[in-house]
């Protein structure tokens, strides 16, 4: 029997996640990983070594590949653009990926599109930015352009000072170009995952609540609570607008403010970010969903027809464990049993550090205030936190 070969680029969490779908699909699944300890190499046989930005091992990585794919942005668009031209089926490919890879390309994009987004300004110069300011009551949140994520490569700041270092590292070449937007005063933040395939089939999950703490995701409910019809519908539109108008293969993860109307009518949608590849919004799916994101982004890469994306449950809440007291969460697979009989561990591989995704607890059920303080303190037991 000769498998579908799947080629990712990444070896972290995502690519981990992916395996166990694969496994069930009878896919072969090959993942380049940073080094033979990474979290996806424990699990997948087929995990050579190398860096993202190496052609030799990519091109390696791709030989004989079905379909080429990612686990995180990193990869370099003129390396892609000679897999393409060399006939590498590169999913998403380099034209869309590059909305994901550099935020002054995406808002550009996105507002040919007419897609919702923050007031936003690129930055050559720190006048620029101070001019911004003066039309934005005084305060902006600045970004680098590439390279920023969990809360990385984002400041709010009040004056040019606040990011003179990030001025100067462009002007010498060894930063990256800067983009200003207005600091949004949103309710919450949404979260859209919309698959889609090369045949342009597209489906989506249920609109979810991301809860952030220091810029890092902690919580996800899906679907959303209270959440307005109307808003439901537009966070949709908007998502399968983008993946789309942006020719997105695979699952796209569309993080979204919801923002109160001015005119008294139900709270709107702007895009905040984008992610082309399983998200942390959606690993809620593998336990909540009929067909989980990892399942979900293997199809469509291949172009097989897309899963059911129906909630199991009429809640499911992922709490994600951010860093631990423990040496190895696993210490505490035993409490969390105890405690939970039903809460899914999902835990990574990961060494320990302060604040680092070690895994993530899914808990689904009937009542959300119930889901979600189960969900909690199973987590709490796996960050060592024995008093949650």
């Amino acid at each position: 029997m000769t498998a579908p070969v799947v080629a990712v680029v990444g070896g972290g969490q995502l690519a981990r996640m992916m395996a166990p779908a694969a496994t069930a699909l009878g896919l072969h699944l090959r993942v380049l990983v940073e080094s033979p300890t990474s979290s996806a190499a424990q699990v997948v046989v087929d995990a050579p070594v190398g860096a993202a930005s190496d052609e030799d091992a990519i091109v390696r990585l791709a030989e004989g590949a079905d379909a080429l794919t990612f686990e995180h942005e990193h990869v370099p668009n003129a390396l892609l653009d000679r897999l393409e031209a060399s006939g590498v089926a590169v999913r998403p490919d380099a034209a869309a990926l590059v909305h994901a890879q550099d935020k002054i390309v995406m808002r550009t994009r996105l507002a040919e599109l007419g897609i919702p987004v923050p007031d936003w300004a690129s930055l050559p110069s720190d006048a620029d930015l101070e001019a911004f300011l003066a039309d934005h009551d005084g305060v902006a949140v600045v970004k680098t352009a590439r390279g920023g994520y969990d809360g990385k490569g984002v400041r709010v700041v009040r004056g040019a000072a606040d990011v003179a270092d990030w001025f100067a590292a462009v002007a010498d070449g060894t930063g990256v170009p800067l983009l200003a937007e207005a600091k949004v005063p949103f309710t919450r933040e949404l979260a859209v995952l919309v698959a889609r395939r090369p045949s342009g089939e597209m489906r989506t999950w249920p609109v979810v609540e991301s809860v952030q703490r220091d810029g890092v995701c902690s919580e996800v409910v899906a679907p959303a609570p209270h959440l307005d019809p109307a808003t439901q519908s537009e966070a949709v539109d908007v998502a399968l607008r983008i993946a789309d108008g942006l020719g997105v293969v695979g699952v796209l993860a569309v993080e979204l403010f919801e923002v109160a109307d001015a005119a008294g009518g139900p709270p709107r949608v702007l895009v905040n970010e984008l992610a082309m590849r399983p998200h942390n919004s959606g690993h809620w799916t593998i336990d909540g969903a009929v067909t989980s994101q990892f399942e979900q982004h293997l199809r469509a890469v291949l172009d097989l027809p897309l899963g059911d994306t129906t909630a199991r449950a009429p809640w499911t809440v992922m709490a994600n464990v951010l860093g631990s007291s423990l040496a190895d969460p696993t210490e505490a697979l035993a409490d969390v049993a105890l405690l939970d009989a039903g809460a899914k561990v999902h835990l990574y591989g990961k060494e320990v550090r302060a604040g680092r995704k070690l895994g993530h607890v899914n808990v689904s059920g009937e009542d959300l205030g119930d889901v979600r303080r189960r969900a909690v303190a199973a987590a709490a037991l796996l960050r060592g936190d024995a008093s949650a």
